[in-house]
């Protein structure tokens, strides 16, 4: 995939079917919209192109940084393995904040772009005010010679599925339901960094740390099964996220971390990029009253999720489709 990262000039020379909006998450009815493109690219053979803005327009109009279900490199990573050809993520600015949304749609979509498709979803909203949407891109279409194809919202029974029921469900430790309505396992994205390194030596087990950005939208601070992607391959896992309270904090404060163990992996860890997939939320973060405590406890957290991987076996199977998509 070709990604174009804050650029303004840019320019597709290819035909494209293109889509806009945020893409946090990437949930099923995302994927709908997605694969509708890849439906249009088979038959006509157009580039599959997403516009999105480097940071969340309401992120500039309110002044203050909101969190997100999936950062900007995991949206990058999620629109590359549903096969997008293209992803522009354009620098959201007070210019482009005052553009109309007839010049978004002329000299971005079309002349930028290179659009002969353009498919949104019945909301869509762009341009200035978001006062352009699926109506105007109609009345559009015949003006700058594209096909516009609107798809209908996906629903879970009588709600539609948006990234605000998906955090809705993370926020009540709902995982399994947030997995239902992504269509895959809500995950943390990043590099293994070193940890306190009591992990092998205390505690008698290694563990992969993550250091989540501020912005990415965590569920409640606990410990949860995972499954973790490391070089193409599923580990099943178990994963604490949070402040670690149990373990005295470095220079006063500890980080917000994800820690997973992972069954059956031998290697060093450090500096990969994995995948900590969340599966079942086994029990709250606590303090507990020392490391002897806190070693007890991992064992039986570590027993359950080996339990609830051998009864879910198909959540380390490559490409399942598990979760409703």
């Amino acid at each position: 995939m070709i990604y174009l990262k804050d650029k303004k000039d840019f320019q597709i020379e290819e035909p494209t079917v293109v889509t806009i909006g945020k893409f946090d998450g990437r949930h099923r009815g995302h994927q709908k919209l997605l694969k509708t493109m890849l439906k249009i690219k088979e038959e006509y053979g157009y580039k599959t192109a997403v516009f999105t803005f480097s940071i969340a327009p309401a992120d500039l109009v309110q002044g203050k940084r909101h969190t997100v279900i999936t950062t900007n490199l995991e949206r990058k990573n999620n629109l590359g393995k549903m096969g997008m050809d293209y992803l522009v993520e354009y620098p959201f600015t007070q210019a482009a904040s005052q553009m109309s949304a007839e010049d978004f749609v002329k000299n971005i979509l079309v002349k930028q772009m290179n659009a002969k498709a353009i498919v949104v979803g019945t909301d869509c909203g762009f341009g200035y005010k978001r006062s352009g949407n699926a109506k105007l891109l109609e009345e559009l279409s015949a003006v700058y010679g594209y096909q516009l194809v609107v798809i209908e919202k996906e629903k879970d029974d009588d709600r539609v599925i948006s990234s605000t029921y998906v955090r809705e469900e993370l926020d009540k430790g709902e995982i399994e339901k947030a997995n239902e309505l992504l269509g895959e396992p809500y995950y943390i994205h990043g590099q293994v960094v070193h940890g306190n390194h009591i992990g092998q030596p205390v505690l008698g087990y290694p563990t992969a740390n993550l250091l989540p950005p501020p912005e990415k939208h965590l569920p409640p601070f606990g410990v949860y099964v995972s499954r973790v992607l490391i070089d193409g391959r599923f580990y099943g896992g178990i994963t604490n996220i949070g402040r670690k309270p149990t373990i005295p904090a470095k220079n006063g404060t500890t980080p917000v971390g994800v820690e997973t163990f992972v069954f059956s992996y031998e290697g060093n860890l450090y500096g990969k990029e994995i995948e900590v997939g969340l599966l079942h939320y086994v029990r709250p973060e606590r303090k507990m009253s020392g490391l002897e405590e806190l070693k007890a406890q991992i064992t039986k957290d570590k027993e359950f999720g080996r339990r609830y991987l051998a009864e879910h076996p198909w959540f380390l199977e490559e490409n399942q489709q598990a979760f409703g998509a």
